[in-house]
């Protein structure tokens, strides 16, 4: 029986393989295989006719190579059939799969398939472009799940749960509200970010209806989900729907992030990697069973080098072939800095502007030492790579672990210094009290560029939700006020602004803290509460389009929010007041004050006295003015913000 434990020492003298050629290379004339595997003894590949079931139509046996590598050419064409390989080690037969870098599979992701790369391409693809911004700050990032996107019979959406549902224009509900695509566009939202695309293990994509799942579960990194496609037996469909859906959007000028999982498979002694080189990929106990820092039974061991190529090597594949614009990074604070970095220099040599993101903490216990990885306090030493910030998350709504825990916009008060930390994008600001900031005892983040806020994302309970739970006594009317007054200051505050999928409708998945599994009907957006918060969604939209108007809201220079961003010095509990000064990072607006009320009453405050325009107040936003006034005092009304403008 195979021992599944292992010491570091084990992998110390294995070779390191520096080329860029592993997998499976095909032409019309040959196919090419190359597995780095220096634990094998022997190699077999195979070719099926089919992707599942059936006896092998050939069978051949890798050549040792250099550096660990083995290696095979078939000297004839086999596009359109399907390959198996299988190692032997010293302790035995292992199981056969996929190689670990195959591009294409069959159904769920048991054999690949060798195809002809160019007819993946959806027509015109060499026209498509990417949308990158220079400035990660003027990004707003919408975060959303494929199959959610389209399930429910009110999205007006042919393709349900398919790529396709976003390459669909002009759909509609019944009552004529704009859904999908037409939604994201009326929004004003720059970048669509979703949940994991690569093949993953826990679905049957012959029977879609059978299971769900959100996708942190990897099989195959550098394969298309083919329960998103409408032929998950053709690894060729996959592929090239995903790619229509990357069109689609790159052609409505927005722009494409994937979720990628790069800490832990979704398999353990089973996952390919553990069927090529047994224990190579991952890190391990004292005792030498598995880590799991992820919480989910494996952990990456992404300093090793040859994991560090095939992250690499895998994420820089996902960018050329896919023409994708940036990269959300699952349990970040697992990976290592280096490897992270060096990410970001693999990606720059394809298009500086991709934007590389992460979530700065792990899920338990890692053996590699917390001051090597990319945890959010460590994100200083990232390359213009940034982690979410909790500290806006937790300082808004309160804990996301605890649904009765409430926060700012409940009208929890003396927590405001978390706040305004978040709001200054995580930067150093000499009017901070950082022992008072909860989350962080000290700024992380070199440039708001770094720090992604938020108030909900895929994770625990939709906002709505969580409001439903912390502020029980809460009127329909107060929680759309509450929502509001969280938007507002996420679209507001310095660094990136992201949004959960629905939250503008007040989404909800009926109470449910971790919806990974459950079924449609709890994760599908129901887009008739778009009509149902109409006013909400007006509210966002014009938020977003206020943020797109006036650079002062999406400072990149850390220097210049300590200058031009000052906290007022009259505290009031439940009350934050700030000012953006001397036409802050351009803006044609000299002097802006934001003062954000989130108590449930009226505060009356003190400010200048200006020919003051009111850009928001009362729950209402409009970027082009909704009055004037020249009083100093104002009444900021309950759960709520209030923006004042004054122009040279």
């Amino acid at each position: 029986m195979r021992n599944w434990k292992f010491k570091e020492v084990d992998f110390s003298d294995f070779p390191i393989y520096e080329g860029h050629d592993l997998g499976l290379h095909w032409s019309p004339e040959r196919t090419t295989i190359k597995i780095w595997a220096p634990s094998a003894q022997r190699i077999f590949l195979r070719i099926y006719n089919q992707g599942q079931g059936g006896r092998a139509l050939k069978e051949f046996q890798l050549l040792p190579h250099d550096k660990g590598t083995w290696i095979y050419e078939v000297n004839e064409d086999l596009e359109g059939l399907f390959y198996t390989v299988q190692v032997r080690d010293s302790m035995g037969w292992l199981k056969e799969g996929p190689d670990i870098y195959a591009k294409a599979t069959g159904v769920n992701g048991t054999r690949g398939m060798i195809i002809d790369p160019q007819k993946s391409n959806p027509a015109k693809w060499d026209l498509d472009q990417r949308q990158t911004l220079a400035n990660p700050t003027d990004m707003v990032i919408y975060e959303v799940h494929v199959r959610d996107f389209s399930m429910s019979s009110s999205s007006g959406i042919t393709n349900k749960g398919k790529y396709l549902g976003f390459t669909e224009m002009g759909t509609r509900l019944s009552t004529g509200e704009s859904t999908g695509v037409d939604h994201l566009k009326e929004l004003g939202i720059t970048h669509v970010h979703l949940l994991p695309i690569a093949d993953f293990y826990t679905v049957d994509e012959l029977n879609p209806g059978a299971h769900y799942n959100w996708g942190y579960d990897p099989l195959n990194y550098n394969t298309p989900e083919g329960w998103y496609s409408t032929d998950p037996s053709d690894g060729t469909s996959r592929i090239k729907e995903l790619k229509q859906l990357v069109q689609a959007l790159h052609s409505n000028k927005l722009g494409v992030i994937l979720d990628v999982v790069y800490n832990h498979t979704g398999l353990i002694f089973e996952s390919y990697f553990n069927q090529t080189v047994p224990g190579y990929f991952y890190r391990f106990n004292a005792d030498g069973t598995f880590s799991d820092g992820s919480g989910c039974g494996t952990e990456l061991a992404t300093e090793r080098e040859m994991v560090r190529r095939y992250i690499i090597d895998s994420v820089a594949y996902w960018a050329e072939e896919y023409h994708v614009d940036g990269f959300r990074f699952d349990l970040m604070g697992l990976i290592d800095i280096e490897t992270m970095n060096q990410i970001r220099a693999r990606l720059d040599a394809i298009d500086p502007n991709i934007f590389m993101y992460g979530e700065g903490w792990s899920a338990g216990e890692s053996p590699l030492s917390e001051k090597l990885r990319a945890v959010k306090s460590n994100t200083r030493n990232l390359d213009r790579i940034a982690s979410f910030c909790d500290d806006m998350r937790n300082g808004l709504k309160g804990s996301p672990f605890d649904r009765n825990n409430a926060g700012f916009i409940s009208g929890i008060t003396l927590g405001e210094e978390q706040l305004k930390f978040a709001i200054t994008g995580a930067v150093d600001h000499d009017q901070i009290t950082y022992h008072y900031v909860n989350t962080s005892g000290h700024p992380w983040a070199k440039s708001p560029a770094q720090c992604i806020n938020y108030v909900s994302c895929h994770d625990n309970y939709t906002l709505f939700d969580k409001l439903q739970y912390s502020s029980p006594e809460a009127s329909s009317e107060m929680v759309d006020r509450m929502a509001r007054l969280a938007f507002g200051i996420i679209l507001t505050s310095q660094g990136v602004p992201f949004l959960h999928a629905g939250d503008e409708m007040l989404r909800s998945k009926g109470g449910h803290p971790d919806s990974y599994r459950s079924p449609d009907y709890i994760n599908q957006i129901d887009w008739s509460r778009k009509g149902d918060n109409a006013g909400l969604v007006r509210y966002l939209k014009n938020c977003i389009e206020l943020r797109h108007q006036h650079p002062a809201f999406r400072i990149a220079d850390a220097k210049m929010v300590k200058s031009n961003l000052r906290f007022f010095g009259h505290y009031i509990p439940g009350v934050i007041a700030y000012e953006l000064r001397d036409h802050a990072n351009g803006d044609r607006w000299r002097h802006i004050l934001v003062l954000l009320n989130g108590n449930n009453y009226s505060v009356e405050y003190e400010i200048p006295e200006e020919n003051w325009l009111i850009v928001a107040q009362n729950g209402e936003i409009n970027p082009k003015g909704l009055g004037h006034t020249k009083t100093r005092l104002v009444r900021l009304h309950a759960s709520s913000m209030m923006i004042l403008a004054a122009e040279d």
